[in-house]
């Protein structure tokens, strides 16, 4: 899965301490989240998406054999 949260992160000028502190985890989970290694739950992808005002499927995209 393919995500743009670091791309998100940067139009507001957030660390991703910043995200972590905005959506109440771990730094080490959105640099999990950001490289691909953890998938995050659907109330967590919710979140990370009201933070940044924009949806689900902009953030978190499936690639092509994950279908």
């Amino acid at each position: 899965m393919r995500n743009t949260i670091k791309v998100e992160r940067a139009k507001k000028n957030w660390t991703q301490a910043d995200l972590a502190k905005e959506i109440g985890i771990s730094r080490q989970a959105v640099n999990s989240i950001e490289t691909g290694k953890f998938t995050p739950s659907t109330l967590l992808a919710l979140r990370m998406a009201k933070v940044f005002e924009t949806t689900v499927e902009i953030l978190f995209q499936m690639e092509e054999g994950n279908i």
